[in-house]
């Protein structure tokens, strides 16, 4: 394996002097619990912890810091929902360069208004991501913008290389690196740089099984991508044709992970390290779960690449988790229809101990005899054996009681 022809280890070392003072260096910090947990040496990059909340700004920045003096002053356009829109509005900003972003008409209004918070101009085109790449381009050449790709474009893939310097800078005694994929940037520039400063460090790539468009073609078989993942920035049909050639020759291999090994590594993430990432940020860590005896023994460094996550998501994610841990379970607790019977089977959860978030008495809507009834609880527990300990208490004192595996 080599360099890509056109990028090599000076051109993100280059990279690392112009975002020099420009961005976070963010931690690299060992994590025991989840080393103890996924049975690797786990070490973590809280890219998330960028102005921005999003490693996209490195690559930005240093695409644009090589602007010419008119390029500047006619102003820079990018196509994207999300992180990669951000950082180029944020820095194009810092830089007094006029910015045009164009996003998709379905864009949540959350991320445009932080985005036009930067000062950037946003036009909402289209119905899907074609559609607003084709009216990006027209604008391009209408306005005699440049173009700053989210992956395809050397310079965003030096400057997104800059991460793995930062890493093994602080963490040299790394042997693999679980990097998330979509249009391939980020891991073409760390793997790149990686293998100048390590050369038998392992790089392995991480996607979703909804959108595994790169792992299709690095293993030459052909899948489809769905529509949605909670993984959106990494969520791309059709990788860049740069960075296929980068990963075709400086990767050693890709994984999938699905959208629940995501949701629990979210859960993780935020229960052991008490940080917050999206999906995308999430996925490495999801891979050394999913695919524990791949990573096992291994001194691996994952990149946390965002933190732009949905605060209306990631309840519904918690609360989703609490259940696959056993922290929340619903159970049916039959009961004569008398009174009463609620307030006994209240009492008898309430002394195993567990706290019921809600209940639902139900007559009609069971195959339970007349004069009978069934009680729906949603409980909040310490976990499964602590559920099994409530179900013999109920089931010892007359109430036939079952957890609803669902």
């Amino acid at each position: 394996m080599s360099d890509s022809p056109d990028i090599s280890i000076e051109d993100v070392r280059r990279a690392a002097e112009r975002l020099r003072g420009q961005i976070e260096n963010t931690p690299c910090l060992h994590s025991r619990t989840l080393s103890q947990i996924t049975g690797a040496e786990v070490y973590l990059k809280f890219e998330n912890l960028q102005f921005t909340a999003s490693f996209k700004e490195r690559g930005a920045y240093n695409r644009m810091s090589r602007l010419t003096a008119d390029e500047r002053a006619r102003g820079v356009i990018a196509v994207s929902a999300g992180n990669h829109a951000q950082g180029v509005a944020y820095h194009a900003q810092r830089m007094g360069v006029p910015a045009v972003i164009v996003m998709p008409k379905f864009t949540p209004m959350v991320k445009v208004e932080r985005t036009r918070g930067f000062g950037a101009e946003i036009v909402l085109f289209g119905e899907n991501f074609d559609d607003t790449k084709a009216e990006a381009t027209r604008l391009t050449a209408e306005r005699g913008l440049t173009m700053v790709h989210p992956y395809d474009d050397a310079d965003v893939i030096a400057g997104q290389g800059t991460v793995a310097l930062e890493m093994f800078a602080a963490q040299p005694q790394l042997d693999c690196l679980c990097v998330p994929i979509g249009g391939g940037g980020l891991i073409s520039g760390m793997a790149i740089a990686a293998r100048a400063i390590k050369a038998g460090i392992e790089v392995v790539g991480v996607q979703t099984e909804h959108f595994p468009a790169m792992y299709a073609l690095f293993k030459g078989i052909e899948l489809p991508s769905a529509n949605a993942t909670l993984a959106e920035g990494i969520a791309v049909k059709s990788p860049g044709l740069i960075t296929r050639e980068i990963v075709r020759r400086v990767v050693n291999d890709i994984v999938l992970v699905s959208e629940g090994d995501i949701e629990h590594a979210i859960v993780l993430l935020l229960e052991i390290e008490k940080t917050v990432v999206e999906g995308a940020g999430a996925a490495g860590l999801a891979a050394l779960i999913r695919h524990r005896e791949r990573f096992a023994g291994k001194r691996v460094g994952l990149i946390l690449t965002g933190g732009n996550i949905d605060p209306m998501m990631l309840a519904d994610i918690i609360e989703r988790g609490m259940v696959r841990a056993g922290r929340l379970a619903r159970i049916r607790v039959a009961t004569r229809d008398v009174p009463g019977e609620l307030a006994r089977a209240a009492a008898i959860v309430g002394r195993a101990g567990a706290n019921i978030e809600e209940v639902e008495h139900q007559r009609a809507f069971t195959t339970l005899p007349a004069q009978n009834a069934q009680l729906e609880m949603v409980l909040q527990t310490r976990g499964p054996e602590h559920i099994e300990e409530v179900l013999r208490a109920l089931r010892a004192a007359g109430l036939p009681a079952e957890l609803d595996t669902y």
